[in-house]
């Protein structure tokens, strides 16, 4: 009597075992599997990129007449109130500044579908309950993205006037179109890499590798970490993109906070 309860309770056990691998394949993935599955996510990647490059290919001239706004607005004087126009000092330099605004510009159109197969790639390794967050976490990533992308637009020409007017008025400012388009791609694609912060501890919250007890203790300490953070990052070094982009940072640390409490991590 005893031996048949106890093949009745292995029976059972292997039901469990084999119904909780058909619901979740990946659980049983080889090394090989989630090669593959990367190497998969990054081509689709790539091709979003690669879509998102053609489009700015295409749109070159009304991009580049927005983003020159700021340095016309920056250089205009009572003698040229137009501003001046961005230059190229080399016979490839025209066509090297599209290639490369269309590449900066392709990986800002395509950053949903970067984020999206990040996130898949990634959620195999939670548990099922953590899985339910992961279409969340798309939409906070693009949603922090594209909000840390739109504070970079909106600080830069304040930035930029800073940096044209910082050597006095016996430096007398004359862009490349290559080096200024740079910039401005950079700043955008830096505060919105940066903005998504907030996602990777929430993600370490829900991995239990950190609790909020452990962040509110080091409160002064990460203040400090993100000031230096972004004084290496901001391409711009100057001190308005810096406090610009660590100051929303802290208060995105202080809300993952909250969160954290809610959810009682």
């Amino acid at each position: 009597m005893v031996k048949e309860v106890a093949d009745k309770r292995a029976e059972k056990e292997k039901k469990k075992k084999k119904k909780k691998g058909e619901e979740d394949p990946t659980a049983t993935m080889s090394v090989v599997d989630h090669l593959r599955e990367l190497r998969d996510r990054l081509i689709f990647s790539i091709i979003a990129i690669a879509v998102g490059a053609v489009v700015c290919f295409i749109f070159f001239e009304p991009i580049i007449e927005l983003m020159i706004e700021p340095y016309k607005d920056a250089t205009a004087t009572k003698i040229n109130p137009m501003g001046k126009d961005l230059i190229f000092t080399s016979p490839l330099e025209a066509f090297t500044t599209r290639i490369k605004v269309a590449a900066y510009g392709g990986f800002v159109i395509a950053s949903p579908v970067v984020f999206f197969h990040l996130w898949r790639f990634i959620t195999p390794g939670l548990s099922p309950k953590e899985k339910k967050y992961s279409y969340p976490f798309v939409i906070a990533s693009v949603i922090l993205f594209v909000g840390g992308s739109g504070l970079a637009i909106i600080t830069f020409p304040k930035a930029l006037n800073f940096l044209l007017h910082a050597g006095g008025e016996n430096l007398d400012p004359l862009l490349s179109a290559g080096s200024y388009l740079t910039l401005v791609f950079l700043m955008v694609i830096s505060f919105g890499v940066a903005f998504e912060f907030p996602i990777v501890m929430m993600f370490l919250l829900l991995a239990r590798v950190v609790t909020t007890r452990t962040l509110r203790k080091i409160r002064k300490y990460t203040f400090l970490g993100l000031v230096v953070f972004c004084a290496v990052i901001t391409p711009s070094q100057d001190p308005i993109t810096l406090f610009a982009m660590a100051l929303p940072m802290y208060f995105l640390y202080e809300g993952t906070i909250i969160i954290g409490r809610i959810l009682k991590r």
